[in-house]
């Protein structure tokens, strides 16, 4: 359950942005400061721009719900998928307020973005230092990710590349629900869309998929998501289990390490290491067996 919901106001009170975003742990006196500094919620439709390349950006959103894409274009048109967007995370804070922005974030699904402007925000993080901290940590946070694809498609092979993305998917996607059993999930991706993330064609891409699904790894059938081995799926990803947890860690902060996911994954860690192939398999603790996705 949210914190404070029943004192939030209705939009708010079931908002992913509350547990992970830029007003998680914010309540009371500071969450109606904030509350009255926004400019409003803005709603966007699938494959809709929420900020274009080029265009001057002058708020902050915080991506209460839905998933979007950071991407850049070159010259001849192709497109490089920067990184995925999920629920709480801070799209628009640029290094100087005002600056054009250097790459475009387009709604992969609905989504709803809660905006604040920048010469509000300014003030804001006067009055409310916690609110600044949040979001150099938000920030800190998307360059971890942002290094951790840098690497994987610098570095790694096709299937690895692939594996990658969708365990990184996965795991943060799960991370977002603790305490929910799922061994699958609806990823709004097509395999164009995993291809420009990872420098693949959509051919190559299709080729890989098929061969994750014969080897009993993973299945991804019509936007549905399937984790049939994880600890087969870490091999070919050759992720580390401590960016496991990092994963974890960036999609829910907490205090209390004993009340997230990331804190129960800690703990599976320090046990031994074959336990961090565990860390995935949170979600298959009490139901192995795949659905067909």
């Amino acid at each position: 359950m949210l914190r404070n919901a029943k004192s939030l106001p209705d939009q708010c009170r079931t908002c992913l942005a509350r547990r992970d975003g830029l007003c998680s742990d914010i309540a009371g006196a500071d969450f109606s400061l904030l509350q009255r500094r926004r400019s409003g919620d803005r709603r966007f439709k699938p494959e809709q721009e929420i900020l274009p390349i080029g265009q001057p950006c002058d708020s902050i959103y915080n991506l209460t719900s839905g998933w979007a894409f950071r991407y850049a274009l070159l010259e001849d048109g192709r497109r490089q998928i920067l990184d995925f967007i999920l629920p709480g995370a801070v799209i628009g804070f640029q290094s100087v307020a005002g600056a054009r922005a250097s790459y475009g974030v387009q709604a992969l699904t609905e989504a709803t973005v809660c905006a604040i402007r920048h010469s509000a925000l300014i003030e804001l993080c006067r009055q409310l230092p916690d609110l600044g901290l949040r979001l150099a940590w938000l920030t800190a946070r998307d360059r971890s990710l942002a290094y951790d694809h840098l690497t994987s498609v610098g570095r790694h092979s096709a299937h690895q590349r692939v594996a990658h993305l969708i365990l990184e998917l996965f795991v943060r996607c799960r991370a977002q629900w603790p305490g929910e059993q799922i061994n699958d999930m609806h990823l709004p991706l097509t395999q164009e869309h995993v291809g420009d993330a990872v420098g693949l064609s959509s051919v190559h891409v299709n080729r890989v998929l098929r061969d994750l699904r014969s080897e009993g790894i993973v299945e991804l059938h019509y936007r549905r998501l399937s984790i049939l081995n994880p600890d087969k799926l870490m091999e070919v990803a050759e992720t580390d289990p401590d960016l496991l947890v990092n994963w974890m860690n960036s999609c829910r902060q907490t205090d209390d390490p004993g009340d997230s996911i990331a804190g129960g994954c800690n703990a599976t860690l320090q046990k031994d290491q074959a336990g961090a192939n565990r860390a995935l398999s949170i979600a298959h603790e009490t139901k192995r067996s795949p659905a067909v996705i």
